[in-house]
């Protein structure tokens, strides 16, 4: 129900290519394929969307506006048409391009509830790793030190200890 509602909050605001990523879907394959009796809890609710003209503090508006319909979750919005800048990229054409850059394969997921109701996934690299009970390094932008850090600092090898480390 909880993430129901977040994908429902995130339509209303009718963002361009807008979807929640990450932990989002992720953790939720990774509880299933784990037999959790109950989600894991999520540190936060990352909205993506891709607008060129779209200028930073309009992330906090979209964030307020986010808190204001459903202000248990903690919203992190990020325009991903500004994200190549953080990288030294050419600038990026789609939130698609943009997620094919994060750290780990499994976390290059997205979704959203689109009008009919459906959900849409975003998949870069598709999603056979996350039903696998993989972790691995992007092999599109490899940064071993990063995601070393990441794995250790998110626990995710005792929150899911099916997982298997791939680099």
């Amino acid at each position: 129900m909880y993430r129901m509602r977040c994908l429902t909050a995130l339509r209303e605001l009718a963002l361009p290519q807008g979807y929640i990523g990450a932990g989002f879907l992720r953790n939720a394959i990774w509880d299933v394929l784990h037999n959790k009796p109950s989600s894991t809890p999520l540190n936060d609710v990352d909205v993506i969307y891709f607008c060129r003209q779209s200028e930073k503090e309009r992330d906090a508006e979209l964030e307020r506006r986010l808190h204001d319909m459903m202000p248990e979750a903690n919203w992190q919005v990020k325009n991903q048409a500004r994200m190549h800048t953080l990288h030294g990229h050419n600038p990026y054409e789609s939130c698609e391009q943009a997620i094919s850059y994060w750290i780990e394969k499994e976390t290059c997921v997205a979704v959203k509830l689109n009008e009919s109701g459906r959900v849409e996934v975003l998949a870069p690299f598709g999603l056979q790793a996350n039903f696998a009970s993989t972790l691995s390094i992007n092999p599109r932008y490899p940064r071993r030190e990063v995601f070393n850090t990441r794995v250790k600092q998110k626990d995710w090898l005792k929150i899911w200890p099916q997982l298997s480390l791939h680099y």
